[in-house]
């Protein structure tokens, strides 16, 4: 059974979650992540060499169907993060948050000992910046590693994030990475994830774009619209082989 299809050169995950005990990256990619990294070569790396690579958006599901005649569950950040804090919880896990502020740190592990006991938490909030220096890199390593979890969230947003774990992975003493974003917020209920029903029915992006506009207008309307023509163009090339 393949545990991925490959879409506009990405290979998507489309198989059953199965953790091993074998270091794993795991990545998401969405319409907007995708025309991100048609300009930044070094996030398309990442993006590419993850291990897993979930298809976090409604667009990703349906350009599958679409192109490819598969039809793949779309995961997101908050789905895969709950899959493995219920993994944590059953097997006495050690898990760490890097990213985030200290105050929604501090929210994230208080719901965590009430949700999950059974898990060791730990966390680090690392400077605000663009580009970390070589002493920023250091101090993140060490405190994630002198931890040494099972599982390590990474939420510093895109590309940032996804950059800095691919190139610190052979570093990094976790054996689950998982790249996870805007989650740490959600969890923390700084921000409030649209209902369950709205995105049971593939409109969680338009719950996000009237929750934060000013965040997520350029992803509806630049880079979907890139995302579509791309797929198009896709569809086609595909028919025209067939000729």
């Amino acid at each position: 059974m393949r545990s991925s299809v490959n879409l506009l050169n990405y290979d998507v995950f489309c198989g059953e979650l199965l953790i091993t005990h074998k270091k794993m990256l795991i990545n998401t990619i969405n319409p907007h992540s995708y025309c991100v990294a048609k300009k930044d070569a070094e996030f398309k790396k990442a993006l590419q060499d993850a291990d897993i690579l979930l298809p976090d958006g409604i667009g990703i599901v349906l350009a599958t169907k679409w192109l490819k005649k598969e039809r793949i569950q779309k995961i997101a950040g908050s789905d895969i993060h709950r899959f493995l804090l219920q993994k944590a919880n059953t097997e006495h896990l050690k898990v760490f948050y890097l990213g985030a502020s200290e105050s929604t740190l501090q929210l994230i592990e208080t719901k965590l000992h009430s949700e999950y006991p059974n898990i060791t938490v730990g966390a680090f909030s690392p400077p605000f910046k663009s580009i970390f220096s070589v002493g920023d890199t250091q101090k993140m390593l060490l405190k994630v590693n002198s931890f040494n979890p099972d599982i390590l969230f990474v939420g510093m947003t895109a590309p940032k994030q996804e950059k800095w774990v691919h190139a610190n992975k052979s570093a990094l003493n976790a054996t689950t990475i998982c790249c996870i974003g805007a989650v740490f917020d959600f969890y923390a209920e700084t921000v409030k994830r649209p209902p369950k029903w709205v995105i049971n029915i593939g409109f969680e992006w338009l719950g996000r774009l009237l929750n934060e506009p000013k965040r997520m207008w350029q992803r509806n309307f630049i880079s979907t619209p890139i995302f579509i023509f791309d797929v198009l163009v896709e569809k086609f090339r595909i028919l025209f082989q067939k000729v």
